[in-house]
């Protein structure tokens, strides 16, 4: 079993910025992708960005450029960092992981951007 407790999630006007944070515990050796997910109100969830183990980073189209994933492997937490958020960047965002082949996930945090 794995733990994911995202935090960080605020309200904020457009074009500031915000970081998520996500700590991991529980059988977390052998992890290798830690991830973000967001889900808006009445849409599916979608994917937002991944980082491995080593350090490599993959974006959707939509937040290439200005949001950045790192991670912590001490601390086993990774981060989202948030910057020149828009309206549409609303919602509740979720930590993301697999191991064992198994996916797991945080309870969420909202992150709302008033326009």
């Amino acid at each position: 079993q794995v733990q994911l407790v995202e935090s960080g999630g605020d309200l904020v006007q457009a074009g500031g910025s915000l970081r998520l944070s996500c700590a991991a515990s529980g059988s977390i050796l052998g992890i290798n992708v830690m991830g973000w997910y967001r889900q808006a109100p009445g849409n599916q969830r979608e994917w937002v960005a991944v980082i491995t183990i080593g350090g490599s980073t993959n974006y959707a189209d939509s937040v290439k450029g200005r949001f950045t994933i790192s991670r912590d492997n001490a601390k086993n937490t990774v981060y989202l960092q948030m910057n020149s958020l828009k309206p549409e960047d609303t919602a509740v965002y979720y930590c993301w992981t697999v191991g064992a082949g198994r996916q797991y996930w945080g309870q969420g945090t909202q992150v709302t951007v008033s326009s």
